[in-house]
């Protein structure tokens, strides 16, 4: 059976901004008890057309969490906000290497905005973040470096991300606490509280 899927490509307020892209999370990988609707539509929402019905794992458990790995064209941020649904992630820490398309962000707290900035075909040197709840959704804060074919380097907080010519391992250290996010108003920013 064909789904079809409606992109929404404007971006997108959790803990950071995200541009929605259509993604693949193959529903075998996804033990029955955390099949529930929420998970369901988590899922409809992150599929990807490179692998339309696909049974490719996505994720295994591990004994401090999960490692997720991730396919060309898999829109991070909602590969891991699907992924913490569907398993009922409390809050964790985030590392991630390989391929991407990425967006950094620069905070400017006069604007109490992000200047952002694309780079594209880059390789994901190091990605490290947290994931907590703003809202009853995920909320992901991240940021990472990138290289070039050139071996120039860039950085920042990660705005928006898409797997690149590869793929993308996450490591998710699951800690026992919900940890929830919420704007500092001093700053204008989401905050992660303890």
């Amino acid at each position: 059976m064909k789904q079809t899927v409606t992109v929404d490509r404007r971006p997108r307020h959790g803990m950071a901004l995200a541009t929605l892209a259509i993604l693949a999370f193959s529903l075998s990988s996804v033990p029955a008890r955390a099949q529930s609707s929420e998970c369901a539509a988590a899922l409809a929402a992150s599929q990807n057309p490179a692998y339309p019905s696909v049974s490719v794992k996505r994720y295994i458990k591990t004994p401090m969490g999960y490692l997720l790995v991730l396919r060309m064209g898999d829109n991070v941020f909602a590969q891991i906000e699907a992924f913490a649904i569907c398993e009922h992630v409390p809050s964790a820490s985030l590392s991630a290497i390989g391929f991407a398309n990425v967006t950094f962000g620069f905070w400017d707290a006069n604007k109490k905005a992000f200047n952002p900035k694309t780079f594209q075909n880059v390789e994901m040197a190091s990605i490290v973040g947290s994931l907590a709840w703003k809202d009853g959704k995920p909320s992901i804060h991240a940021h990472g470096v990138a290289g070039d074919k050139l071996f120039d380097t860039y950085g920042g907080h990660i705005l928006a991300m898409e797997v690149g010519t590869g793929s993308l391992e996450v490591t998710v250290s699951v800690y026992p606490q919900r940890l929830e996010r919420e704007i500092d108003p001093n700053i204008g920013a989401n905050v992660l509280g303890l």
